[in-house]
């Protein structure tokens, strides 16, 4: 009958077998692991730098990417030549360091025509300017040149010769009482708002907007026709009509839509 293992036997620590038992010496654990990942995060970040480095130089440093042609769309009046000649863009500078902002407030400082500008890096080698013209919506005649009034009221231009189909804005207020309440700018904005009114079948006749106060603006149409407006209040309702007065009175040669509620057209 063979003998069973001693106490001692017992409690000794049994060896480990097969793939997982580690040779002598070998310590095993988490400061093993820490010894392979050094080099290689070492190695990932010095790769990192490397290609940031690059990245900068090519931006920055490099001929590749620098500024060798502007190109302009949506000017109509402007030339081309006169948006980039305003614009300044500095011609081989790297296109990541050109100053966009700088660019669009020359252009709008040097040509006030321009109401709104986008300058925008076209890579790898342009910049678009890409422009939105103001638009007149009035004129005012003096000394035989007009100066052009947008839809906000603002002035921005004075040309020689008069934009077809823009209507002339004739303001004769020096002794009206308006002016004690209402200062030359706010009139001009309410003849502004009046042709906003107006539908484009209609606005496309007016000739000649008169204003004379706060209260007296007269409409002058093709084929001596003519609108008593009165005021700028109420435009969309006197707009509207306007229109259908116009549709049941074709003959009529006066509309008279101060009192919208009470309109009239005669032929006189």
């Amino acid at each position: 009958m063979a003998a069973g293992p001693t106490t001692a036997e017992k409690r000794a620590p049994r060896e480990p077998k097969g793939p997982s038992a580690r040779p002598p010496g070998d310590s095993g654990g988490p400061g093993r692991l820490a010894r392979l990942r050094g080099p290689r995060l070492l190695l990932a970040a010095a790769g990192v730098v490397a290609l940031g480095a690059g990245a900068i130089w090519a931006l920055y440093g490099s001929s590749w990417l620098r500024v060798e042609h502007v190109k302009t769309s949506g000017a109509q009046v402007l030339t081309p030549h006169e948006v980039e000649s305003a614009a300044e863009v500095p011609m081989g500078s790297p296109l990541a360091s050109v100053d966009t902002d700088a660019i669009e407030d020359r252009l709008l400082r040097k040509l006030p025509r321009i109401d709104s500008v986008d300058v925008v890096r076209s890579w790898p080698h342009g910049i678009a300017l890409k422009v939105t013209e103001r638009k007149p919506v009035l004129l005012v005649e003096k000394g035989g040149r007009f100066t052009e009034v947008d839809s906000g009221g603002v002035p921005f231009a004075t040309v020689d010769k008069a934009p077809q189909g823009v209507p002339r804005l004739v303001m004769n207020v020096s002794g009206s009482p308006s002016l004690r309440r209402f200062d030359a700018d706010r009139l001009l904005m309410e003849a502004v708002g009046v042709t906003g009114e107006l539908p484009e079948k209609i606005g496309r006749d007016v000739r000649v907007v008169r204003l004379t106060s706060y209260d007296s603006l007269t409409l002058e149409l093709s084929r001596g026709r003519t609108v008593f407006w009165g005021s700028g209040e109420g435009g969309a309702v006197k707009a509207r009509v306007l229109t259908a007065l116009m549709k049941a009175e074709p003959k009529a040669g006066h509309f008279d839509v101060s009192a919208p509620t009470a309109p009239a057209a005669s032929r006189s």
